[in-house]
């Protein structure tokens, strides 16, 4: 949602490390959240929440996804960038130098369970448990919650997603104001990516920050 700016290593650094989430590659990624805001819990929205919880969170994607052939209509800006195409075709295989690294660590440091049971905690768990809360997102925060403001979809704030997430069950406010690099916006809404963010601001390495405030 370019809600703020970082210099150009950081920003390729940043994008390398979430890939690692092994969710699709990152322009993939973009056009299909981009595509979900502009028709949020609507017929077309490939995790639409008006079909159940189980599509919302997970179903919808052992199915056609229409949107996928339209994934360059949303994405033009990343597309121009041949690093992030070239992360959009290679992702998975970023798991392939982890795992070697995490296999020698583990190996060297006599680490209880030895490379092999590193890289099972390391890359199998982690990146199902990182599947999960992210489609939490997806499915519970348009089912259960709060809302503060009146968006033309599902979305709630959820607390416990947003412990899980980071910051990201604070979901309602994020389609309320999705340009915004704050989800957390009142007080009790702890935002842990948000702190992330100021920290890189007083750093330096992050400018241009567009926040949305809660009104009084």
């Amino acid at each position: 949602h370019r809600s703020f700016e970082t210099p150009h290593w950081l920003e390729r650094l940043l994008v390398l490390m979430g890939t690692l989430g092994a969710q699709g590659g990152p322009v993939e990624w973009v056009g299909l959240h981009r595509h979900h805001h502009k028709y949020s819990d609507q017929e077309n929205d490939h995790h639409d929440a008006g079909r159940g919880l189980w599509w919302a969170h997970s179903e919808w994607m052992l199915h056609n996804i229409p949107v996928l052939q339209h994934v360059d209509k949303f994405t033009g800006d990343l597309r121009r960038d041949p690093f992030y195409n070239w992360l959009d075709r290679w992702f998975l295989l970023l798991q392939l130098p982890l795992g070697g690294l995490l296999y020698w660590f583990g190996e060297a440091n006599q680490i209880h369970g030895g490379g092999l049971g590193l890289v099972l905690w390391a890359i199998p768990l982690r990146l199902t448990v990182v599947y999960h809360v992210t489609w939490l997102v997806n499915s519970a925060t348009h089912v259960f919650g709060y809302r503060n403001f009146d968006s033309a979809d599902r979305s709630t704030n959820c607390w416990w997603v947003a412990i899980l997430s980071f910051g990201e069950g604070w979901h309602n406010n994020h389609h309320a104001f999705p340009h915004s690099a704050r989800h957390g916006l009142r007080w009790f809404e702890f935002d842990i990516t948000w702190q992330h963010i100021k920290f890189l601001r007083r750093l330096g390495l992050a400018r241009k920050l567009r926040l949305a405030r809660y009104p009084n």
